[in-house]
């Protein structure tokens, strides 16, 4: 059940959602689902990490020359830091930064005025992961161990989240700030677990690696559900280029539905993109990723932004005081679905 005050958020989220399509048509015209361009202009997508799984919908869509039948030239950049893409992006360096709903809800905090205009995968990947050897079979069994996170605020309000909802003290978990190396610090035995690490990456690798993790996504601990990878431009630029975001997200869509059709040829085009990328893991997480990028309302197109959601997560969020502002009384859109296929005025 949505508690009252999410319901609030919700109807503000709808209503400066759909302020933003209002703002958006205004600026490029009526909805326009098929697109094409006789030439193409250069479009800088910042991932928010090295290409891989994530991206395939992406990679296809540039191989298969889907963005340049809509007359954008897409050109993928990964970041020297995971922290630059909603600050580059801010700056104007770049046209879209692929990044994390709560880290576009903390970059809205701080003051950026920027937007999502498409969800890449619709639901949480970040997980606990532990190793058999450390007798992790649920949350309730981290009372008295230490779980490694990335040292970033929202983990550890996660981890919080969690024990609470086991029934565990926070205080019983002891969290360690071990950076970006997650796996390593498992192997090492410098942690019993770990929060931070993708169910479709992390504990893929360790599977095949043989290591028979468990593995507990984070919305299955007691964390509302969030669109973990989202498509972020600046506001301003939804206004006035809506009609090349609907076009980028058209052809988006058609590199989705080619990965959904072919996993193979996709994680093949990854590897093509990026040498140093394993074959077989990217299959394989192209392969467990294809369900998570599809909208859990029926009938909703590749991309969608539930409401609801949005809602609930900035509500968690505000109530872990990691936002500032509240919520509930801010009315700034966090994200619109007005360029998605067969959306919009």
């Amino acid at each position: 059940m949505i508690d009252s005050r999410t319901a609030r958020i919700t109807r503000r989220l709808l209503a400066a959602a759909c302020l933003i399509g209002v703002l958006a048509a205004s600026g490029c015209g009526t909805e326009q689902d098929t697109i094409s361009a006789a030439g193409t202009r250069p479009f800088t997508v910042m991932l928010d990490f090295f290409p891989n799984a994530d991206h395939a919908a992406l990679y296809d869509a540039i191989a298969r020359g889907d963005f340049r039948a809509v007359g954008l030239d897409v050109r993928p950049a990964a970041p020297a830091d995971p922290a630059e893409p909603l600050k580059l992006l801010a700056a104007g360096r770049v046209d879209m930064a692929i990044s994390y709903e709560p880290e576009l809800m903390l970059a809205r905090d701080a003051g950026l005025k920027l937007v999502s205009i498409g969800a890449l995968v619709q639901r949480p990947l970040t997980s606990i992961i532990a190793l058999p050897g450390r007798h992790v079979a649920s949350v309730a069994d981290l009372a008295g161990k230490r779980v490694g996170t990335a040292g970033i605020a929202y983990q550890a309000a996660e981890l919080r989240t969690a024990l609470a909802h086991a029934g565990v003290s926070p205080t019983r978990a002891r969290e360690v700030n071990v950076g970006f190396n997650l796996v390593p610090a498992m192997l090492s035995r410098q942690v019993d677990a770990t929060l931070g690490g993708f169910w479709n990456y992390e504990a893929i690798q360790l599977r095949l690696a043989h290591h028979h993790p468990t593995v507990i996504p984070i919305d299955q601990a007691g964390v509302p559900t969030y669109d973990e990878l989202v498509l972020v431009v600046r506001e301003d630029e939804a206004r006035r280029r809506g009609q090349d975001l609907r076009a980028f997200m058209q052809a988006l869509t058609r590199g989705e539905a080619a990965v959904r059709a072919d996993p193979a040829a996709a994680a093949a085009q990854l590897v093509s993109a990026n040498p140093s990328l394993e074959a077989k893991l990217q299959l394989e997480s192209i392969r467990q990723t294809i369900p998570a990028s599809k909208p859990a309302e029926a009938g909703r197109p590749f991309g969608w932004q539930s409401p609801a959601a949005w809602a609930a997560f900035a509500n968690w969020m505000f109530t872990n005081h990691l936002l500032r502002g509240d919520p509930a009384t801010i009315g700034l859109p966090p994200f619109t679905n007005e360029f998605l296929p067969g959306e919009g005025i």
